[in-house]
Order: C-alpha cells, then sequence, then structure tokens
C-alpha cells in the first residue's frame, strides 16, 4: 500500500449518525429510524407483505413501502408507534430529561 492510502484518521462515532453528520433534531431523527427499523423487522418477522400489513393496521401499503426504504419524512414518532402498536409489539420508552450543554449562549442564573 502507498503511504498515501495509509493517512486516514479513524473517529469514533456516537451511536447517532445524524447526530455524527450535525443534522438538525438528530435525537428525533434516530428514534423514527429506530421505529422505522422495528417495523420493518417485524414484518420480516411475521413474513408480512405490505398488502398483509396493511390489512392488519389499516395503514396504506404504501406507507409500508416507504418505511421499509427509510423514505420517513411525513411519519411522526406517534404514527410509526401506532404502527408497531397495531402489528401486536409493545413499545417501552423511556424519558430522561437534562439540561442542555451551553452552545456559546451565555445566560443568567436566576
Amino acid at each position: 500500500m502507498t503511504e498515501e492510502l495509509d493517512d486516514f484518521e479513524l473517529e469514533r462515532g456516537t451511536g447517532n449518525v445524524f447526530a455524527d453528520t450535525g443534522l438538525p433534531d438528530a435525537e428525533r431523527e434516530q428514534l423514527r429510524a429506530v421505529l422505522a427499523a422495528e417495523i420493518g423487522k417485524s414484518l420480516a418477522d411475521d413474513s408480512l407483505s405490505v398488502r398483509d400489513a396493511e390489512r392488519m393496521t389499516g395503514f396504506a401499503a404504501a406507507d409500508f413501502s416507504r418505511i421499509r426504504r427509510a423514505k420517513l419524512k411525513g411519519f411522526t414518532i406517534d404514527r410509526l408507534m401506532t404502527i408497531l402498536d397495531k402489528l401486536n409489539r409493545d413499545v417501552r420508552v423511556s424519558v430522561s430529561v437534562m439540561p442542555r450543554k451551553p452552545t456559546g449562549q451565555s445566560y443568567l442564573p436566576l
């Protein structure tokens, strides 16, 4: 190998590709992606076609096709959770609330 090919820096990710690439609302996008992946896994585990899923849930087959292709624009977290519920999946949510790290804005304590 040449020196040119060996010259790279490895950076460990945070586990959230949306945050790692600086996209806005990274946590929300990560959650939507995880829910969509679980929907896809549920369809595969239960050997459901998008038409089967439509009949089972009342959501359009096109929605399942979009979810499988990770085209999640227009899907809210609530909607994805409802789809999982209708696919007979329990969804457990854990919430942690903490102050954000300062982003250069100064504020005065009370």
